[in-house]
């Protein structure tokens, strides 16, 4: 997807646009700042997504793309233009970068657990506390500062070249203070001395502390922190998932007619012209028209359309569509980035780039936080220095601020929460993406339904038998359903299930055969008989009765599919089929409207379709007759009034629209494309679950906010002790403690939602 576009006019400029990887990037903040720094260079045009870390740049004539990737490296990241186009050999390497993302941060984490674990240890029970254990705790400690707390070493520098502070600055900032003090302690001070312990009491009194060390602030903040970073890197790199699931959705070969023999070749080296062979229930290469053949289309997965639609020569048909019947002979139309696939997956890519992601709560609450730990310590210098109690003092004191200021458990209260949420919510059948998603999730007021697969079952099933007078029902299906049976075609499939539940085996039909476009005709236990269009039926003098005629109009009127029955010189009945209304979807409306949610339903299907399903379940609001590309537009039209809009789909076109809701929740029973566009994924495929997933997240975010109050709580309490110089290495490391098990512990609370 990653290209330069060769420049163009457009309103007399000229133009050309590029997609740049980012790197460097921890937080929305990071990405505001780089759009910001592009969008300041002359005619450029840029927007920055934090979670696929890619930026999308349009700029005029004299800028070059290297102007582009050197002003973002001025702002302090990294940027790569795309590499050139690969063989397709290169396909493996693809598929393993994502992992390759994680590799560093993972090596980091597990070094940091394992070092910092014996030196918290040490710090907190004294029987451990062996003769110049302070040097040891020192060894482990400074590689866990220095070589897995860079990332956020790193990340305070670049924040502090723009003026800025986030979580990176405080944790930056509370870790290097508490390695700083240590090492002066051990190296200047008494804290070096051998046989040195910490006693275990909480005593509150005046020290220089030139014997205190706080290694296992130090090491404890940065494990527990990288920790949390690391579950939510994994969560973030799914992001870019939606596309590659869109573009696997393709055909991978295609058999292309050459001199009349058929000869496969990979789907992506077709071009336009080319005819190729299409058999029952291969997917469709390209776009393209029909040059041979009838057949019923399958393009649920691209319109959302339950019913199949009939081609013959001379239709236009969709590549990624399903050839449900006999075999076509296609001529291609459009290949490659022209198709309409390849337009959705655009429309994904872009509604994933103009989704304003979320500060993450910490950062905003850090903003405001750090300068003011900052202006207290320098205070808390400026007035011991003021007092005459010594330079040692004053530092302490300093430092001591610092050091109980940068709450361990702050890295740990969202990503506990999420786990315990997302782990509760996966035993429910929802799938939780990342952070981001939950702050979605306080502020929606309107939820808008897919109607196929997603308030109906998505496929069709046979509703309703009308028999002519003294006609028998079974007899009726028994004859139908078995002729039906040996069409491919899904509405004589619907009909062949229905039989066969109601009547049990059907007997195998004689003489079978398919009239194309009117329906099927043979013989069933020595009846000729006829299924299908009323004109297959009146060719052969068999005509509807008035109550039967009756029966199809109004079927056609409520937007079902209708089919005629006949054998034996007589029309005898009309079967119904129709895509049913889920049994679980008219109580999901009412749990959703309780929540305070407006529903919608949106669908291409007709308007009579769609209101006779909204007034079945009780929904007011209906959006009918929309294309796929459109369904995008309905939801920003919808924002535009100011609406915060959560999506509900399952299929492929319904992937752009769920990436550009607020929220997008996909049916697990639906495609994998709708799946990754996602944030919420409701395994079950059942519609009630919506509404269990806007709770549980509701009641997550309340929770993750629950711990970062109680994350600061504690450290804020210890900040006058420390500004006073009472502070103790004991106390920074139980607030330290009492604030993380507090955290983990209301985390913990979630495992009961219901």
């Amino acid at each position: 997807m990653s290209t330069i576009t060769e420049p163009s006019t457009a309103e007399g400029r000229p133009h050309g646009s590029v997609e740049l990887s980012i790197g460097g990037m921890t937080c929305a903040s990071c990405a505001n700042r780089i759009e910001r720094r592009l969008n300041k260079l002359d005619g450029v045009t840029a927007t920055v997504n934090y979670a696929t870390e890619k930026a999308k740049v349009t700029f005029p004539e004299g800028v070059a793309p290297a102007d582009l990737v050197a002003e973002v490296e001025k702002a302090g990241y990294t940027a790569e233009l795309p590499a050139p186009p690969r063989e397709e050999t290169g396909g493996a390497a693809t598929a393993e970068e994502p992992e390759d993302e994680l590799r560093p941060l993972r090596a980091r984490l597990i070094t940091s657990l394992v070092l910092a674990v014996p030196v918290i240890a040490m710090a907190m029970i004294p029987p451990l506390q062996f003769t110049n254990w302070q040097w040891l705790s020192l060894t482990l400690a400074a590689p866990v500062v220095v070589y897995a707390g860079w990332p956020f070493h790193k990340a305070a520098w670049t924040n502090l070249r723009h003026g800025a502070a986030t979580m990176d600055t405080l944790v930056s900032l509370g870790t290097i203070a508490a390695l700083g003090w240590s090492l002066w302690a051990l190296f200047f001070g008494t804290a070096g001395t051998p046989g040195m312990t910490h006693p275990f009491d909480f005593t509150i009194q005046r020290s220089d502390g030139s014997g205190n060390i706080y290694l296992e602030a130090a090491a404890g903040v940065t494990a527990f922190i990288l920790a949390g970073r690391y579950f939510e890197a994994r969560s973030k790199r799914r992001a870019g998932a939606a596309l590659r699931a869109l573009l696997e959705l393709g055909a991978k070969d295609v058999a292309v007619l050459r001199d009349g023999a058929e000869v496969r070749i990979p789907s992506d080296r077709l071009v336009v012209g080319d005819r190729f062979v299409v058999r029952p229930g291969e997917k469709i290469a390209t776009d393209g028209v029909i040059e041979e053949g009838t057949s019923a289309v399958d393009a649920s997965m691209l319109t959302g359309e339950s019913v199949p639609v009939e081609v013959r020569p001379g239709d236009a048909v969709t590549g990624a569509t399903v050839n449900a019947g006999g075999r076509l002979v296609v001529r291609a139309t459009r290949v490659g980035s022209d198709t309409q696939l390849a337009q959705m997956a655009k429309l994904v890519e872009d509604a994933q780039t103009g989704k304003a992601q979320v500060q993450r709560l910490a950062d905003r609450i850090s903003g405001i936080f750090v300068p003011v730990v900052i202006a207290l310590a320098l205070g808390t210098l400026g007035f011991w220095l003021g007092t005459g109690d010594g330079v040692g003092a004053a530092f302490t004191a300093a430092v001591a601020v610092l050091i109980i200021a940068c709450p361990c458990a702050l890295g740990l209260a969202t990503p506990t929460a999420l786990l315990v949420g997302t782990g509760r919510g996966a035993q429910l059948g929802i799938l939780i993406k990342g952070p981001e998603v939950l702050e979605s999730t306080r502020k929606i007021d309107t939820v808008v339904l897919d109607k196929t697969g997603t308030v109906t079952e998505g496929k069709m099933t046979l509703v309703e038998v009308h028999t002519a007078d003294g006609e028998d029902e079974a007899e009726v299906l028994r004859l139908a359903g078995a002729l039906e049976h040996a069409s491919e075609h899904p509405i004589a499939q619907a009909v062949a299930r229905g039989a066969t539940d109601r009547v049990g085996a059907l007997p195998t039909p004689e003489d079978f055969a398919n009239v194309e476009g009117l329906g099927v005709q043979g013989i069933v236990d020595g009846h000729a008989v006829l299924v299908g269009r009323p004109r297959l039926l009146a060719e052969w003098s068999q005509h509807l009765p008035v109550e039967l005629e009756r029966a199809f109009e109004a079927a056609q009127a409520a937007g079902r599919t209708a089919v005629a029955v006949g054998w034996d010189g007589a029309a005898r009945a009309v079967l119904v089929v129709a895509d049913t209304v889920k049994a679980t979807s008219a109580e999901a409306i009412r749990e959703l409207r309780a929540l305070g949610l407006t529903p919608v339903l949106l669908t291409g299907d007709n308007e009579a379709v769609a209101r006779t399903v909204a007034a079945e379940v009780g929904i007011d609001e209906v959006i009918a007759e929309v294309l796929p590309a459109d369904k995008v537009d309905v939801v920003k039209s919808l924002q535009a009034k100011g609406r915060t809009v959560a999506m509900v789909g399952d299929g492929v076109n319904d992937a752009a629209a769920l990436a550009q809701a607020d929220l997008g929740l996909a049916m697990g029973t639906g495609t994998d494309a709708a799946i990754e566009a996602s944030d919420l994924t409701l395994v079950r495929g059942d519609l009630r679950v919506a509404a269990d997933a806007i709770r549980l997240s509701r009641r997550t975010l309340r929770t993750i906010k629950g711990n970062l109050f109680w994350a600061f709580a504690y450290n804020v309490a210890a900040l006058p002790l420390a500004a006073a110089g009472l502070l103790n290495p004991m106390i920074a490391g139980a607030a330290m403690a009492f604030s993380s098990v507090f955290v983990v512990s209301n985390s913990l609370r979630l495992r009961g939602f219901k």
